[in-house]
C-alpha cells in the first residue's frame, strides 16, 4: 500500500470548493477523465439497464464521457462547490438519469440504493482508511457488481506540491489487489491507464477492476 503523508499540524486540504468553478476548463482533466471512460467501457460487460454510482465526482466528467451507458447514475462528493457545478451541468443538459448526491463514506449512513457498478478518479488516495471504504463499496454493490478505481501509483510525495497532508503516496498494487480482496471482490485486475503530467515529471494512472463475489 502507498505509504500516507504525515500530517503533524492538521492542514486544510486544498479547497476543492474554490476550484470547482474552473475545474472543467483544464483539457488536461477532461481528457483523463474521457480516457478512463473509454478504459471501463473497454473492460467491463455493460448493459444498458445497469446503475452506477462515482464516488468524488467533482464536476461530473467522468460520468458526463459514461452517461449513455447506464440507465441511472448516482454522482456522490463532499465538496458542496463541485456539487454546486454539477447540478448546473446537468440542468443544462436536461438529464434525466444523473442524481447528485452529498455523500461522505466515511462518516455518513450509506444510502439505500445498491448499484451494478461503483467507479472513482483520483479519489482513493485521498481516502485515509482505504480498507473500510472499500468495504463500503462492497455494500453497496449487488453481487457480482463491478468496482472501478483509478488512481495513482506509487509516487514520492511529489505529486501533491501544495503540501496536502493524509493523502496516500499512490499505491503499491500486489498491496491494494490484497485489501481489494479482503473486500469480498475477485477477479481483480489492474492496467496502466493515463499517465499526469505534473511538476516536471510523468505519474502513471492504473485503473483497477474487480467484482464483487455472488
Amino acid at each position: 500500500m502507498g505509504l500516507i503523508r504525515p500530517n503533524p499540524e492538521r492542514k486544510k486540504m486544498t479547497n476543492f470548493d474554490e476550484r470547482a468553478k474552473d475545474w472543467d476548463f483544464d483539457p488536461k482533466k477532461v481528457e483523463r477523465a474521457r480516457t478512463v471512460a473509454a478504459a471501463i467501457r473497454a473492460t467491463l460487460p455493460l448493459t444498458p439497464q445497469m446503475t452506477a454510482l462515482e464516488y468524488g465526482c467533482g464536476t461530473g466528467l467522468l460520468s458526463f464521457a459514461l452517461q449513455t451507458d447506464f440507465s441511472f447514475i448516482t454522482l456522490a462528493d463532499t465538496s458542496e462547490g463541485m456539487l454546486a457545478v454539477l447540478t448546473a451541468k446537468i440542468a443544462e443538459a436536461s438529464l434525466s438519469n444523473m442524481l447528485p448526491l452529498r455523500l461522505n463514506l466515511t462518516s455518513d449512513p450509506l444510502p439505500g440504493a445498491r448499484f451494478d457498478v461503483i467507479y472513482s478518479l483520483m479519489t482513493l488516495h485521498h481516502i485515509p482508511d482505504t480498507a473500510h471504504i472499500l468495504s463500503q463499496f462492497a455494500t453497496l454493490l449487488h453481487p457480482g457488481g463491478w468496482l472501478c478505481i483509478a488512481d495513482l501509483e506509487t509516487e514520492d510525495g511529489s505529486f501533491h506540491a501544495d503540501g496536502s497532508t493524509n493523502l496516500h503516496l499512490g499505491f503499491e498494487r500486489a498491496a491494494l489487489q490484497k485489501q481489494v480482496e479482503t473486500a469480498g471482490f475477485r477477479q481483480v485486475n489492474f492496467q496502466p491507464v493515463f499517465v499526469i503530467q505534473k511538476n516536471k515529471k510523468n505519474y502513471p494512472i492504473f485503473l483497477l477492476t474487480a467484482r464483487k463475489s455472488e
